[in-house]
């Protein structure tokens, strides 16, 4: 019998580490093209995240909240192959119309790997996720929810080991 594609994840994270794993397992997980868009509240562990998935995946210098700069790129590698990985954040962005102007669609061309943060500012003009991302403050930790949404979605669930086995 064959198995089905893991179409979601749930987990609880309580703490930073528990964050850290995520985004080591995610960095693990990914693929050229892959939109993920990220969902939460201001401190839901957004940027910490991406902080950590970016530094798993061999970035050595400091990840800063693109909050201002609306993004940030890094060039990361996979598999032996160097990739462009641009971290948006349109928290502040007025209109999706600012996302056309600056030339951000652009990015998202099928080789880029494209993280964003606060994507409902960015609609309908922002192209679509192939996974979704829901942080939410829970206690002293988070709950998190990925789901994926397409094909390339469903590939980096099915790479995704997360919790981490022993």
């Amino acid at each position: 019998m064959q198995q089905q594609p893991k179409q979601q994840l749930s987990a609880y994270l309580p703490d930073e580490s528990a964050t850290q794993a995520l985004g080591a397992a995610l960095a693990r997980a990914l693929g050229p093209g892959l939109v993920i868009y990220l969902h939460g509240d201001l401190g839901a562990g957004k940027t910490a995240l991406t902080r950590a998935l970016l530094h798993a995946a061999g970035h050595k210098g400091a990840v800063k909240s693109p909050t201002y700069t609306l993004s940030e790129p890094y060039r990361i590698e996979l598999d032996g192959q160097k990739v462009n990985l641009i971290h948006y954040d349109l928290y502040r962005m007025s209109s999706p119309e600012e996302f056309l102007d600056a030339g951000f669609r652009e990015d998202f061309d099928g080789n880029n790997i494209c993280i964003v943060e606060w994507p409902e500012k960015g609609e309908p003009v922002l192209p679509p996720p192939d996974v979704k991302v829901l942080l939410k403050v829970s206690g002293r930790g988070r709950e998190v929810e990925l789901q994926a949404l397409s094909d390339l979605g469903l590939l980096c669930l099915e790479r995704l080991h997360y919790p981490p086995t022993p």
